[in-house]
């Protein structure tokens, strides 16, 4: 996936419609701003003003540390990429939680399971893309697959200048995220 935080205007259609879904009282996806503070407070001087916000979900670590931690073996890495829960192996004991450096396992207390993006491998199954990539209003997720040479994914990181999070964890995240780009000024 590829996120533009040039498109996001903050305004968690992807959160709501994660949640609604996947039939969670947990959000899979948060939205912050870039750099911490304020979520609807612009920073910098007028009239340079900006805000720059980052969804936060699950990054379907190429090695994922969450699924190596588990003892049931109820997290798995698919091979098309997708990090799953397979609820029915769950044991709660929520090594998983504290395996993952991204802070984006949830657990569930009314049910006693863990929680997390599964990139609606439901949908994906059914040659669709995730339900937040359909529902963001600023069009700023992308998804597809990366070694299709003509995928658009492979376009914006090339052309584009991408981040991933935490890179010093060794995990490759499949979450890649496009700076803006500088404003012009007139």
């Amino acid at each position: 996936m590829v996120i533009d935080q040039e498109r996001c205007i903050g305004c968690e259609a992807c959160s709501v419609a994660c949640r609604i879904e996947n039939n969670t009282s947990n959000f899979w996806i948060t939205v912050e701003t870039q750099g911490g503070g304020q979520k609807d407070v612009p920073k910098g001087k007028y009239p340079n003003l900006e805000m720059t916000f980052l969804p936060h979900l699950c990054n379907h670590c190429t090695y994922p540390p969450c699924v190596d931690s588990c003892p049931t073996e109820a997290l798995i890495k698919r091979e098309d990429g997708p990090v799953i829960l397979k609820p029915d192996l769950c044991n709660a004991c929520k090594a998983c939680l504290f395996a993952c450096p991204y802070d984006v396992i949830n657990f569930n207390e009314e049910d006693n399971i863990i929680e997390k993006c599964n990139f609606c491998s439901h949908r994906i199954d059914q040659g669709l893309k995730p339900f937040c990539v359909i529902c963001c209003e600023g069009q700023a997720m992308f998804f597809g697959d990366l070694d299709e040479p003509s995928s658009k994914l492979l376009e914006m990181i090339s052309k584009r200048k991408v981040f991933q999070l935490k890179p010093e964890e060794n995990t490759e995240p499949s979450i890649y995220y496009c700076y803006p780009r500088p404003k012009r000024m007139l």
